[in-house]
């Protein structure tokens, strides 16, 4: 369940970041000089609906992996800047918060 969960968050932080990015081009689209609306209306929806799930599953990891309440606040703050959700995902991995599996016992070493 945990390792379940902890992917899926992983996923739909690559996924939230990507949906950003399209969500991006489509604006530019938009605005830009073809005046086209259609990839706003894509990729909205799309990337509102992995802005949500990104926030569910931020909390889902925080309660499985017992987060602190401030590095918990910190990943859903960034769902909101375009790829915040990349960095604080390697962020995490990188100091172990979405460890799934135990370390493996070392033996102890004599201090001195």
């Amino acid at each position: 369940m945990r390792e379940k969960i902890t992917k899926l968050f992983v996923a739909a932080a690559v996924a939230e970041a990507c949906s950003w990015l399209a969500l991006l081009v489509g604006m530019a689209v938009k605005y830009g000089p073809p005046g086209n609306e259609i990839g706003v209306k894509i990729f909205g929806p799309i990337h509102g609906g992995l802005f949500v799930a990104y926030g569910v599953l931020v909390l889902a990891v925080a309660w499985v992996h017992r987060w602190r309440p401030w590095p918990t606040l910190v990943a859903l703050a960034c769902s909101v800047p375009p790829f915040a959700t990349l960095a604080f995902e390697r962020w995490a991995t990188r100091r172990g918060m979405l460890r799934t599996a135990p370390e493996p016992d070392r033996p102890l070493t004599p201090v001195g």
